[in-house]
């Protein structure tokens, strides 16, 4: 059982039985008690369950029997609270983060409320107008990448009349008093290539989505690792959109590299690029990973390859989790410091890499 799986199914336990004990959970998981503890933690820290001496209580529980350790309840003033949610449209990405939105909004007893970005920046700024005007109390963004003009980009959320978190996305110098939360794709990409070289690879190829917000973090991450570990940069390949003329050229690229000789291990964002690249060294009978070792940026589909993908996986969800805790704060504190926060991603090591034998091993 994954992590996240694993803390779902404890959140199901202990919304369904109101109170859970540690040595419970255990036994029914599998696990030790030390890791149900720290998923109780995990989970309390996002605010969706209540910590007891020996376990875990559902909110609603700790509301209706105050008991000492556990949280004192809700405000009523937070009861009533509406939340904006804008987000991009059609892509695999984004789904975990509003999951995280979604399940900490209903911990608290905050409404929220639903848009889809447009294609422009006047889309997005008419989608918020909407949802103050439509009585929102603050807003959570993560608006479509590459607005223009740029410039108007970072400055409109300024503007807006109620407090602003951004998600995945970076606040800029003009954004005035935007908060934020995004998963550190640096590290995340640093995280990769270590693992790689540790495995003896010395050059190691970057493919990576031109279209995707994250690809500049992610590079930005891979060169320094690189640099840091005394290694050449190099090969890139940039992988375009899936609907494009060009889509596949990049996959040819780095297969060809692979035959070569020239190429022994990549990281690849994303997973289904990932999962296609594995599919077309297999057809030219090239093998994952004597041929080409790979670690995936993602880890939405990557264990379903049919070689399962080593992965860096950023914490989605605990990303929108982490929004609404600042929007809370900031609602409750108007004048507290501006927050910006950075999650750091996990390295899940699997087959792909030559690093495992079928088994998820977290490394920090």
């Amino acid at each position: 059982m994954l992590t996240e799986e694993r803390r779902e199914a404890i959140l199901r336990m202990v919304e369904r039985r109101g109170t859970v004990t540690v040595k419970e959970v255990a036994a029914e998981t599998g696990v030790s008690a030390v890791t149900v503890r720290q998923d109780v933690r995990d989970l309390a820290g996002r605010g969706l369950v209540v910590r007891v001496h020996g376990g875990a209580m559902s909110l609603a529980a700790a509301q209706q029997a105050p008991a000492p350790g556990t949280a004192a309840p809700r405000p009523a003033a937070q009861q009533d609270r509406v939340l904006g949610l804008v987000v991009p449209p059609g892509d695999y990405y984004y789904p975990e983060i509003i999951r995280g939105v979604r399940e900490a909004a209903r911990a608290h007893g905050m409404r929220l409320v639903l848009a889809v970005s447009g294609e422009t920046l006047a889309d997005n700024q008419e989608q918020a107008r909407r949802l103050v005007a439509a009585g929102a109390d603050g807003l959570l963004l993560m608006p479509r990448a590459g607005l223009e003009p740029p410039e108007g980009a970072e400055q409109w959320p300024a503007g807006l009349d109620v407090p602003v978190v951004l998600m995945d996305r970076r606040a800029g110098p003009e954004a005035g008093r935007v908060e934020q939360v995004a998963s550190d794709h640096a590290h995340g990409a640093g995280l990769a290539v270590r693992h790689l070289a540790g495995l003896g690879h010395r050059s190691i190829a970057l493919a990576a989505r031109a279209e995707s917000p994250n690809t500049p973090l992610i590079r930005e991450g891979y060169l320094a690792a690189c640099q840091a570990l005394g290694l050449p940069a190099g090969p890139e390949y940039r992988v375009g959109p899936s609907d494009g003329p060009a889509s596949a050229e990049w996959c040819e690229d780095l297969v060809g590299a692979v035959e070569a000789g020239d190429v022994r291990a990549a990281l690849v964002h994303n997973d289904l690029d990932a999962v296609t690249l594995v599919g077309l060294l297999q057809s030219r009978g090239l093998r994952v990973p004597e041929d080409l070792a790979i670690v995936t940026y993602d880890d939405e589909v990557a264990e379903l390859s049919d070689v399962p993908l080593t992965a860096v996986a950023p914490p989605k969800r605990a990303v929108g989790a982490w929004a609404v805790d600042l929007m809370r704060r900031r609602l409750a504190d108007p004048g507290a410091p501006l927050t910006a926060l950075l999650l750091r991603p996990e390295l899940r090591v699997r087959d792909s890499s030559g690093a495992a034998e079928g088994r998820d091993t977290p490394r920090a």
